[in-house]
């Protein structure tokens, strides 16, 4: 196993900030050189940028939902890196709604919203960077989904599904693309100290929520970063088309 990403070119999604500015960090302490990507927030993945370990990463700009910005950002990543080795798709979105007092043109618009942001935005790009890779001869991707994909989310529908959709593309493309030296893994987080999960775990609830795992806590983002990058290393070729739990036995299933 090696976690040495010298010479190694990583794209991460949603990196201007929690998980992703954690994997981000990580892959340039391992001497990867990393393209950052926002949606809205260039000071904040200018931040980020300004973090890593270094010379030679980039900030790019691209809506998820939007299948012609994706690739014009990967064709902006190529052209300034000359190649992608490693894809982190980590940009998603969480909306809560109220089955009971939601309209049926809010609950379209907030359905749409999610599976266009974590699930097609994320199939759309993999399929650009597959391609890329299968072209090279090599290529591994990472995606992150959710314990919510297997628990059910009664507040968040589109989420739930969306990641359990992102699990399946992860395993259908780990056995299409496995013969060309391209792998894919999943990694499944419960609740994570970032800013997007301040509002829950700052609430009446947030103890409860940190009692969910038997470590009274909630995870660290450089505990996901971790597993992330070994899941991108040298070695773990074998374990394509996993989907690796990191929720702190919050929840179990077999």
């Amino acid at each position: 196993m090696n976690l040495d990403f010298n010479n190694k070119t990583i794209l991460i999604t949603g990196a201007s900030r929690g998980i992703g500015r954690a994997v981000a960090i990580m892959f340039s302490e391992s001497g990867g050189c990393v393209a950052i990507t926002y949606h809205k927030n260039r000071a904040q993945a200018i931040e980020t940028l300004n973090l890593l370990n270094g010379t030679g990463h980039i900030i790019v700009q691209a809506d998820m939902k939007k299948a012609e910005e994706l690739k014009m950002m990967v064709e902006e990543v190529t052209g300034k890196m000359g190649k992608i080795d490693v894809l982190v798709n980590n940009a998603g979105i969480y909306e809560e709604v109220d089955f009971h007092k939601i309209s049926y043109l809010e609950w379209q618009e907030a359905w749409n919203r999610t599976i266009e942001t974590n699930l097609t935005g994320v199939a759309n790009l993999s399929f650009l960077v597959a391609n890329l890779m299968v072209e090279k001869g090599s290529g591994k991707i990472v995606n992150v989904s959710s314990r919510g994909a297997f628990r059910g989310e009664p507040t968040a529908f589109a989420y739930g599904a969306s990641k359990a959709g992102l699990n399946q593309l992860g395993q259908s493309m780990a056995k299409a693309l496995a013969p060309y030296n391209v792998f894919i893994y999943t990694v499944a987080p419960g609740w994570v100290d970032t800013d997007m999960a301040a509002e829950g775990l700052e609430s009446p609830q947030g103890e409860a929520i940190k009692a969910q795992s038997p470590l009274n806590r909630v995870a660290k983002p450089e505990e996901i970063a971790r597993t992330i990058v070994f899941l991108a290393s040298e070695g773990t070729e074998y374990m394509t088309g996993c989907i690796v739990d990191v929720n702190g036995a919050s929840y179990l299933r077999t």
